[in-house]
């Protein structure tokens, strides 16, 4: 009886052991299968893994994700859709179609805002910001801004700061440079610069950053780590990031302690601003920053015990005028310069251009070469050239790679995509450059007379060039943009030739800027006056 009973526990630890055998074959074929499916229904795009969606393609690519992503939008004929991690709630698609684009940021606007997901996101730092908002508090907030940004004030007012920030600070630290021969990070003090230049023309308040001993302004060091530390829940699950910050651990910790800095610079500045503008004579009011503008505009309007006019107001304003001023005009100049060194014809063009602009001016033969130091607005926008130059680069290096909206009803794409409700839409900027179904077989040529058409810089399509964004939320600052990096590039490219350390690695840092990830390393030599006139 026993021997039958151990002959029978026998038979059943087979038979199990043959059906849990049978079970993982099972699954491991379905696996198999739904791979298989994946990678046949993708259309071109990545591989979308059961369970773990576009994850593992993503982190297999994470030291090329722009590469990647530019690769998938050209085999995929530009959209391709998308699935993240089982109950993520990551889901929708990316796109690179310009008709794509201009459905999503003008023809049906509404049905695509920032988003929860943005905005939580940058919530601690921007909080209700222009940058961070939707629907009627955007509205409002742009409608304020507008008049004042595209003002002649406002436009006088920051040409005339640019070119002393150019000729006071800019060229100390550029003249210590040339003297001491040494290698620098042209991105940092392209990045210090633009800092000081927002801070100035935007806020009337200058942090000093640039300087021969590049000190280091706790402000500004607070604002970067900011902006760094908020990155990393664009990358983190919402489980791992929000209970961070619930118990103050890792970089939440260091993102509180940066936005309290920035916060409280910030809210001081707006608090002494206010009471100056309202204790202070004629000289006060008729300061021509935008922060003391808005100020006395709303001040008027709504009187002072409104409820809009609040120190948290204009906090939100300054925080958003920073971030949007700071990195980008600074990041696409880095990315020009690193190009036009590796295309000297493109310099040549650009400094004989420059030239005979200069040698337009009255007795510009006999004056001295401080006369080279600086330029009037309307050679500035003479310099076509140059324009197509910068905009060229900004092409190919757009500062702000990726942009992302979120559908709140389902739609259709003009392509035929199908989005449900929720979808984060991400449309790749970077990969738009390199695409040969817009810009032709020389896309990824460094081409800036793409540009010009009968001697005159032509603008092409916004929903095609969408570095400044499109619609509704096209880009307020695009002409202080344009003025600044046009006068620093010009000035930098007149006074001095610039040659990258050899073997510097430059490549792009994965972050919403494109930043060079190892800076720009560079040495600088002195042009002569004689090297300008033979230019022209």
């Amino acid at each position: 009886m026993s021997n039958e009973n151990s002959v029978m526990s026998l038979l059943d630890r087979i038979s199990a052991h043959l059906c849990l055998q049978d079970v993982s074959i099972a699954l491991l074929g379905l696996f198999l299968f739904s791979c298989l499916r994946a990678k046949l229904t993708n259309k071109g795009g990545p591989i979308q893994w059961p369970v773990f969606g576009i994850t593992p393609e993503f982190f297999l690519q994470a030291h090329d994700v722009y590469g990647w992503v530019t690769r998938c939008l050209t085999n995929s004929q530009g959209t391709f859709p998308y699935q993240g991690i089982w109950f993520s709630g990551s889901y929708g698609a990316m796109t690179s179609v310009p008709a794509n684009i201009e459905y999503m940021l003008k023809t049906n606007f509404k049905n695509y805002p920032k988003g929860e997901f943005y905005k939580e996101r940058f919530r601690d730092l921007l909080e209700e910001g222009i940058f961070n908002a939707d629907d009627e508090s955007w509205k409002e907030q742009r409608r304020i801004i507008i008049t004042e940004m595209h003002s002649t004030r406002f436009v006088d007012h920051s040409f005339h700061t640019t070119r002393e920030l150019i000729q006071m600070k800019l060229f100390k630290v550029m003249e210590s440079f040339s003297k001491s021969q040494k290698a620098f990070d042209l991105q940092e003090i392209l990045l210090r610069l633009t800092f000081d230049n927002i801070c100035i023309a935007g806020l009337g308040n200058d942090p000093g950053t640039l300087d021969v001993d590049l000190p280091q302004v706790p402000f500004a060091k607070a604002f970067e780590e900011a902006t760094e530390s908020t990155m990393f829940r664009f990358m983190i699950p919402p489980f791992l990031w929000k209970p961070m910050k619930f118990f103050d651990l890792g970089y939440e910790k260091g993102l509180r302690k940066a936005v309290e800095t920035v916060h409280g610079f910030i809210d001081k500045m707006v608090v002494d601003r206010i009471k100056m503008l309202k204790d202070g004579g004629t000289l006060e009011r008729n300061k021509s920053d935008v922060l003391s503008r808005l100020i006395l505009i709303e001040s008027h309007k709504r009187g002072n015990d409104n409820d809009r006019f609040t120190v948290k107001f204009f906090r939100q304003f300054c925080t958003s005028f920073i971030l949007a001023g700071r990195d980008t005009s600074s990041v696409g100049l880095s990315w020009f310069f690193w190009l036009i060194t590796k295309h000297p014809e493109v310099e040549n063009k650009i400094l004989q251009e420059i030239t005979e602009i200069l040698s337009q001016r009255e007795k510009m033969r006999s004056v001295d070469e401080s006369c080279c130091r600086h330029f009037t607005v309307k050679e500035l926008n003479d310099m076509v050239y140059l324009q197509a130059a910068l905009s060229e680069s900004l092409r190919l290096y757009p500062p702000i790679p990726m942009e992302m909206k979120q559908a709140t009803e389902e739609d259709v794409f003009p392509d035929g995509t199908f989005l449900e409700k929720g979808s984060r839409v991400y449309f790749s900027i970077y990969a738009m450059g390199r695409m040969k179904s817009i810009w032709g077989e020389d896309c990824e040529m460094y081409k800036p007379e793409r540009w010009i058409q009968g001697g005159q810089y032509v603008s092409d399509d916004q929903f095609k060039y969408v570095v400044f964004n499109g619609g509704p939320r096209l880009c307020l600052g695009k002409t202080f943009a344009y003025l600044q990096m046009k006068m620093v590039a010009a000035s930098i490219l007149l006074n001095y030739s610039i040659k990258v350390d050899q073997g510097h690695l430059v490549e792009p840092r994965v972050t919403t800027t494109l930043y060079m990830k190892h800076g720009l390393n560079v040495r600088i030599m002195k042009r002569s006056l004689e090297e300008k006139k033979q230019d022209s």
